[in-house]
């Protein structure tokens, strides 16, 4: 195995040589990464890596007029869905020498904060925004901002490039997984009304239900409306709950299959639970939960690519769409 050169000794030369391009190959993959083929790409920083090679930032980001920074804006920052995408962007900015900072649209009180705060092309040279629901459209056509994204949610209407998962193929492949058990009665827990992603879970769960009956829940992907749901369901006539459960986040799911359990309800003998996320906690809980998994990591991963090459002034795609992908574990089990 070859020896790793000492970190700080490393010179631009030692990561040419070792990735096997010229030394200007590895300032363009440095400086302006959209420009270079993705395999060289990812062999030159696998040759930064090993050779402990380090670029002064802050002299470079001082050349170009830069921050040398990427804003990411979440909406509640508490919610652990989000904890893995992050971790994809500051993996992938950080290998092009960007830190990643990180703010809740949120305020304590639920309200959105203004945007204006944070878009100021002095403070970031990016922004990745991660909430559907946030005001950007106060800022439209204003000439001063830094190039935006979206990624995981979107604004309708708005002209900004998306990273997300196929929303409406998950909740098909929900609907599709209890209906192939023999479940006729759906009952669907949504997030807010007029959140993109409940839009599209919704459509895509009432397009595999075909001729079953459906009962919908009111829900806002929180513990809180999972408990909400919970009680609501108990509060129907036996004949009348639904056998099979689509809760549009897997809070929700966790905090109704909680509720019944409580009540002296057994999952899946009762009733039939399918969560959206696959958040970490619930492959380790008893009775493990069915999911839609989304490729955090990977979305994060995307998510900062697209706004590095749009820093870059780089072309990218209107829509980058990762696929969902069924987990099917405890949760789920033919009707009674």
């Amino acid at each position: 195995m070859e020896s790793r050169t000492p970190p700080g000794r490393a010179r631009l030369s030692d990561v040419a040589r070792r990735a096997g391009v010229s030394a200007s190959t590895v300032s363009r993959v440095l400086s302006n990464p959209g420009v270079v083929a993705e395999a060289t790409r990812e062999a030159v920083m696998q040759a930064v890596a090993e050779t402990g090679y380090r670029m002064n930032h802050a002299a470079r980001n001082l050349r170009k007029q830069r921050t040398g920074c990427v804003v990411a804006l979440v909406p509640n920052l508490g919610n652990p869905f989000f904890a893995k995408i992050l971790d994809g962007m500051g993996r992938e900015l950080a290998g092009a020498g960007y830190d990643l900072l990180v703010a809740d649209t949120l305020e304590d009180s639920g309200r959105h904060r203004r945007l204006d705060r944070f878009l100021d092309p002095s403070r970031a040279d990016g922004i990745i925004l991660l909430d559907g629901l946030a005001p950007f459209g106060d800022l439209a056509g204003r000439a001063d901002l830094p190039p935006v994204i979206t990624a995981c949610e979107w604004i309708e209407g708005a002209d900004l490039p998306r990273v997300m998962l196929d929303n409406r193929e998950g909740g098909r492949l929900a609907v599709a997984h209890l209906r192939a058990l023999g479940h006729a009665h759906i009952g669907l827990i949504g997030g807010p009304p007029g959140n993109v992603l409940h839009k599209a879970r919704r459509e895509g769960a009432r397009e595999a239900a075909g001729g079953a009956r459906i009962t919908e829940f009111p829900g806002d992907f929180t513990l809180q409306s999972g408990q909400q749901a919970a009680l609501a369901w108990q509060a129907l006539p036996p004949l009348d709950r639904p056998t099979g459960i689509f809760a549009f986040s897997d809070e929700m799911a966790c905090a109704f299959m909680a509720g019944l359990q409580r009540a002296g309800h057994h999952v899946p003998r009762d009733v039939s639970i399918v969560g959206f996320d696959d958040i970490e906690l619930v492959s380790h809980l008893a009775p493990a939960l069915t999911t839609i998994r989304q490729p955090k990591r990977e979305i994060g991963r995307k998510a900062a690519r697209t706004i590095l090459d749009r820093i870059a002034g780089c072309e990218i795609p209107a829509v980058t769409l990762l696929a969902p992908l069924m987990m099917a574990r405890e949760t789920t089990a033919p009707p009674p």
